[in-house]
């Protein structure tokens, strides 16, 4: 039988987290836990829960109260700082093309879903084309400069609306767009969870690539996933991040026997068109593409929140037994991906995905904060796993099992990260000097890179510093 732990965020009072805080009282209104299947619902021993166990359960429940409270200002200003900034874009890229064209009756209005309306990430790295690809042979290098590069425009361009990553796919690209996707997500009850595919050709592709949407930065749902310390445990698979498994369309937290249905009855979920859930959605298209197709493998990729989604796609897969699917399985590339389960996946996925070839790559940014939750340690479990490719601040990159300073919340850190995110403003600044206009930042990335000074962290995980990271990163042994 499954067991599960959720964190409650929108049932405790301020009264309860204080005594939970000082006391370890009231567990249960603060942690649920129990068996599927079983009427006991029962917390954890208060002695299990330390200071530090209780600190962080708190911080993140306060934080997800925080973002949540904000959820209608946050998303109300990002689609009015959206809108200006396409409004700007439109009418020449700054305020003087924009007064020039209202002075002369020619003023572009930005339309929202159109193939010219970018998104807030869009602004931050306006780049749009591959970097220096020459043939899609490159791409069957798993070590090649070609996929990485490949996979983070891919994971950049799932932030994007339909048109937008049509008109890239296509015309850009010059490759198959195959369909875009807005899935059902059981935690937010609505059609968030974005992915989209597409194939190198059109005919006798080699390569089908699925992309998943990230943390949009004005969502606080998005962003309350990922500071979630939820899990519920597959036998086969062990403790897997509830939001995710909701992300992905697999049953609900507000009825916890959904989630083992979803995974057993996939056909009740599948076939509801008004909840059409990412997994199943996404893996019949592959399967039928891979008919289509019989020489292509596929790769999986996002950013953030993409990123733990296209890792957990093939897992579930796995334990599905898609044997003939996962065989064509070329590669899983994720930036900036949270954890996403406990060592008993870490195990599954080593021996399944990593063995005898490693076709899982996750990239980790310097001190980017996504990375390095939920915690890693005795009470929360959550393990990375596979090859971490780790680029500090110069992109100087080194292949290891973890990114340093795996939890790196405490006193200790602050004045390092605050240090690191000055640092990051300045080398913003001079990026278009040193290594050509390329890489010149806008002045939206540059102010996002500010942000740093607020939330060290946080502007480190921008899908530009990935992309350098593909274009620039050096290998070395050493830092």
């Amino acid at each position: 039988m499954e067991d599960y732990l959720i964190v409650r965020s929108d049932t405790v009072s301020l009264a309860d987290l204080a005594r939970f805080l000082t006391y370890g009282e009231r567990v249960e209104k603060v942690i649920e836990t129990g068996r599927v299947g079983s009427l006991e619902q029962r917390g954890p021993a208060v002695s299990a829960l330390s200071q530090d166990h209780r600190w962080v359960i708190v911080v993140s429940i306060v934080a997800r109260r925080i973002i949540t409270f904000l959820r209608k200002p946050m998303e109300l200003y990002g689609l009015v700082v959206e809108f200006f900034l396409n409004l700007l874009y439109l009418n020449g890229g700054g305020l003087v093309g924009l007064i020039r064209n209202l002075l002369t009756g020619k003023i572009v209005m930005p339309e929202r879903g159109s193939s010219s309306y970018l998104s807030f990430i869009g602004h931050i790295d306006t780049r749009l084309d591959l970097h220096n690809f020459q043939s899609q042979s490159a791409l069957r290098e798993l070590e090649g400069r070609a996929l990485l590069d490949f996979c983070i425009m891919a994971s950049k361009l799932a932030y994007e609306n339909a048109n937008v990553v049509e008109d890239v796919v296509t015309n850009r690209w010059k490759m198959h767009f195959v369909e875009f996707y807005s899935c059902w997500n059981e935690y937010q009850k609505e059609r968030s969870t974005q992915v989209f595919i597409m194939c190198d050709k059109q005919k006798n592709a080699d390569i089908i690539l699925i992309s998943f949407r990230g943390t949009e930065p004005f969502d606080a749902d998005d962003w309350c996933t990922d500071f979630d310390y939820s899990w519920y445990h597959i036998p086969q698979l062990g403790k897997i991040h509830m939001g995710f498994l909701e992300a992905l369309g697999l049953g609900t937290r507000d009825q916890i026997s959904t989630v083992q249905l979803s995974l057993q009855d996939p056909k009740s979920f599948s076939e509801n068109r008004n909840k059409r859930n990412a997994y199943y959605t996404v893996r019949n298209k592959l399967r039928s593409l891979l008919k289509v197709h019989p020489n292509a493998k596929f790769i999986v990729t996002g950013h953030s929140l993409g990123g733990a989604l296209a890792i957990l796609f093939p897992a579930i897969l796995l334990l599905h037994e898609e044997t003939e699917v996962v065989e064509r399985l070329l590669a899983v590339s994720t930036f900036g991906q949270p954890r996403v389960g406990d060592a008993q996946l870490e195990r599954f996925m080593e021996a399944h995905v990593c063995h005898p070839v490693e076709k899982y790559l996750r990239v980790v940014y310097c001190n980017d904060l996504i990375p390095r939750i939920p915690y890693d340690d005795r009470m929360f479990l959550y393990k990375h796993f596979g090859v971490c490719r780790y680029y500090n601040s110069l992109f100087i990159e080194k292949e290891m099992k973890e990114e340093p300073d795996r939890n790196f919340f405490g006193v200790k850190y602050i004045i390092p990260l605050y240090l690191t995110a000055v640092w990051e403003i300045i080398k913003g600044l001079a990026m278009g000097c040193i290594f050509g206009s390329e890489y010149k930042e806008t002045w939206v990335a540059t102010f996002f890179t500010i942000l740093g000074l607020v939330m060290p962290g946080i502007s480190a995980h921008c899908p530009t510093n990935y992309v350098n990271c593909a274009r620039l990163g050096k290998k070395s042994s050493r830092f």
